[in-house]
This record gives structure tokens, sequence and C-alpha cells, in this order.
């Protein structure tokens, strides 16, 4: 049990780091589109018509491509001279579709996914009955199934703190990822290349609550890069693993395998599922969350620091990361990282529940020259605490031709409270130099 706890106090500390204190209240790799047109529509169920959040779009012929939102939204930006060009949809467990894009780009696309229908070769369900063992061929097969070149992403990053459901913190940006290869044991690297954030400090009830780590705590849920955050050789034995219902995507069958830590192993580890090509062998999708019986250590694991009056017990800590083939090899595409948390003051009646979720999507990516080299060059730390800069809020312009997560309702009301804000505060300030 102490080698357990040991390898996780090293290793799982970089999937999310969590401060509490309490408070008183351009790129060389850089998205170069000209001309270009965006394309917005939504993605919905064939049959039921609900949506379908996190499924990919991507222009066919480029490596451009974003995903849809929790509500089924999606916007690509695409170069004007690309128009005649076809998209591609693909999520898990649907048919993929590929369609023309519309005569009036203005036009909203409503698109329609149909549910996969599953024809297993019965050879597939012989060959892999120990799940386990099926688990430990796919870690040793990262080489041959993923993308063996260094490459230099661009992506889009939000992050989002709750004091309940209000919104109380929003941070964006667009990076560059310098991704080495999952074989090179390098870590990979990231340089802002544009960002905004907002917080109001107001509604947080004087505990200022922030992420550590800001993008990285999303790259570092890459299981296939960073295998070793949830399963190594010394902890592959604290878990079960059994198979679950077999799924598809891009006309590839993909066993499901879930895991969960043994109930004798008290460490905080994690439960899940793994979404695996039957016929490649890559890991395609996994969703996890951390075991949360053991408070005092979860605590250890994500609060840096925090008031000694303040009481705090974690409610949900989940991950969920998916690739995307290019050609037969597979390339890291999204990643998100959700937390909830009851945070109580001594004295007080009620506790506070806070949400903290961050999420970064691939929206462009190219392999990187020999010489390709971030080294004291711009690129931030993995220790970084996204700082307050409202800058953009109040320019609808501001992403550009970057390609970015189409924002939900709820953060769509967020910035419009920002820009609200800052009218107020630009208005007081006219009048005070009068």
């Amino acid at each position: 049990m102490k080698t357990h706890k040991k390898l996780l106090t090293s290793q799982l500390r970089w999937l999310l780091a969590l401060c509490i204190i309490l408070a008183f209240i351009p790129s060389t790799y850089a998205q170069n589109i000209a001309n270009y047109v965006e394309v917005k529509g939504t993605i919905a169920e064939s049959d039921s018509k609900d949506d379908i959040a996190k499924a990919t779009v991507t222009l066919m012929g480029t490596n451009l491509s974003t995903v849809s939102n929790n509500e089924g939204e999606f916007a690509l930006k695409i170069p004007a001279t690309d128009t005649k060009k076809q998209l591609k949809i693909t999520a898990l467990g649907f048919n993929e579709k590929i369609i023309l894009l519309p005569e009036n780009l203005k036009k909203l696309l409503k698109i329609k996914l149909d549910y996969s229908i599953i024809s297993l070769d019965p050879a597939n369900l012989v060959a892999y009955t120990d799940a386990k063992a099926l688990v430990k061929k796919v870690l040793n097969k990262r080489k041959d199934n993923y993308l063996g070149d260094k490459t230099v992403m661009t992506a889009f990053y939000r992050e989002t703190i709750k004091k309940r459901s209000k919104n109380a913190s929003l941070a964006e940006a667009v990076v560059n990822i310098y991704k080495q290869p999952n074989a090179n044991s390098k870590k990979d690297q990231i340089r802002l290349v544009k960002s905004r954030k907002d917080t109001d400090y107001s509604k947080l009830d004087t505990i200022a609550l922030k992420l550590q780590g800001g993008p990285f705590s999303t790259l570092y849920v890459d299981v296939m890069k960073y295998p070793e955050y949830i399963f190594s050789p010394e902890t592959m034995d604290a878990y079960t693993f059994r198979f679950g219902k077999v799924s598809e995507i891009n006309g590839e069958n993909v066993f499901v395998v879930r895991f969960k830590q043994r109930g004798e192993v008290l460490t905080p580890l994690y439960e899940g599922s793994l979404y695996i090509g039957a016929s490649s062998l890559a890991l395609v999708k996994a969703t996890y969350a951390l075991k949360l019986d053991n408070t005092n250590e979860v605590n250890e694991m994500f609060v840096r620091r925090k008031p000694s009056d303040v009481k705090i017990k974690p409610r949900n800590i989940s991950y969920e990361v998916n690739y995307r083939e290019k050609n037969g090899r597979w390339v890291y595409g999204y990643s998100k990282a959700d937390l909830s948390f009851e945070v109580k003051r001594k004295r007080r009646l009620f506790k506070s529940i806070y949400t903290l979720s961050c999420e970064m999507a691939v929206t462009d990516w190219q392999l990187a020259t020999s010489n390709t080299s971030w080294e004291g060059n711009g690129e931030i730390d993995e220790y970084i605490i996204m700082a307050d800069q409202n800058l953009g809020f109040g320019d609808p312009e501001f992403w550009g031709t970057y390609n970015v997560i189409e924002p939900e309702k709820s953060i769509e009301s967020a910035i419009k409270k920002i820009q609200r804000r800052l009218e107020r505060s630009e208005d007081r300030a006219s009048l005070g130099g009068k």
C-alpha cells in the first residue's frame, strides 16, 4: 500500500492541481489563414434528436478540426479557397458522415448521425478474453499506433470556475503545443499565443480558487503519452479489468474495457472505461474518475494550500481524452478535466459547492521541422496559473482566424456579463475624467 501511495503522490499530482487560498477581495506557429469563412452547425442523433457532444468535425484533406460543445454546436473556420472540400464528422458509437459544404456558407448545418451497427469478428472475441492483457498490449503498441513524429499543434483551451451554477471565472486561450512522440520520454511544451481571463471574486465568497497548470492540466490527461499517471508496471496490479459492451468509431469495432481499483487498495486510484480499436489495438478514447473514499489523501493530492478554518470535501474528479485517426495513425485530439468540491468555513451554517472544469481541443497540426526547439524560447511553465487579463472580452473578433470550441449558453451568458461589467467600468472612468 505504501508503494502505491508513493507512486500516486509523485505521478498524479500533475493531472490537475487545485490551489485554494483565502482572498479578500504572437507565435511562429500561429494559424495562417489570410481569407477564411466560418461554417457553423449542430450535431444530433438521427433518432432521438439528442445533441452529440465532443463529435469531431474535420475539413477533409487538411488537419483543421474542432469538436462540438455539450449542446452539439460547432463552428469551423476554413480557408476561403477550400469551400469545395468536404467535412467529416465522427463520434464514438455512430457511423461517420461526410458532407459537402453548402453553397450558402451562412446557412446553419444540421447534421444527424446514425447509431452504428456492431458486427464484431468472432475471431477477435476468441483472441482477446483477458481484458488486462489487452490493456498491456495497447500500452506496448503505442509506438506503432500513434504518430511517431514530433508535431506542432494549435489548440484551444478553456477553463471555468463556478460557485454552484454561477460562473465566477472564465479563462480562454489559443496555444501552440510542441508534441513529442509517445515513445519519447521528453515532456510536451506549450506556448501561449493569445489568452483572456476574467474572475468575479465577489461570487467566490472570499475564497479564491485557482487552477494550477492551465493547459498542462488537460495535456497531461493524454493517457498514451503519459500512461504512468494512471497505469504503471507497479499500479497495474491494483486494478481489476473486464470487458464491456462493444462500440464503433470510423467503421472500426471498438472494445470497451472497464477498470477499477481493487477493494483492498486504500490509496485513491481510478475507475473508468478504455475504448480500444479491435483491429488496430489503438486507444481511441478514455474516460476515468478518481475514487474519493479517502478524502484526506485526495485533498493532499489536489489542494495545495487553504485557510485553516476551511474544510474541503471532494465530490467529483473525472477526466476524458479522445484521439483522432490520420492515415492509419492516431493523434491526441481532445481532453477534459472536471472537479467538484464542497467548501465549508467554520462558524458558517451553509457549505458552498465549487466546480472547476477545463478542456482543450486540437484545431490544427503540422509535422515539426528537424531543428524545431522551444527550449528557453517562450514556453510556459507547467505550474502556470492563468493570469487575470480581461482584454478581448469586448472584441467579437478577438480570436481572428483561430478555431475555438463554441461557447455553450452558460458561457455565452458569462461573457455577456463580463462585457456589461467592462462597459460600466469604462463609463465610470469616462465620467471621472471629465
